[in-house]
């Protein structure tokens, strides 16, 4: 399976980076304790492992951060 979209954003309700994996009309939300100010790569990297533990190829055509 491949997501169509990937987005990662603070969760200030919960302390945590939470991130959204659209795939058509079905949404996939995850949180990831990682520290809010962690650069850009580490919060890739954290996203790409998380899609694929979800089942999706890693390879994602839209990935976006928003602090």
């Amino acid at each position: 399976m491949r997501a169509d979209r990937v987005e990662i954003s603070w969760d200030a309700g919960k302390s945590n980076w939470l991130l959204r994996i659209e795939s058509g009309e079905e949404v996939i939300r995850r949180h990831c304790k990682i520290p809010k100010d962690a650069d850009e790569q580490t919060l890739r990297s954290a996203a790409q492992k998380t899609i694929q533990d979800e089942g999706y190829e890693p390879d994602v055509p839209e990935l976006s951060i928003r602090r």
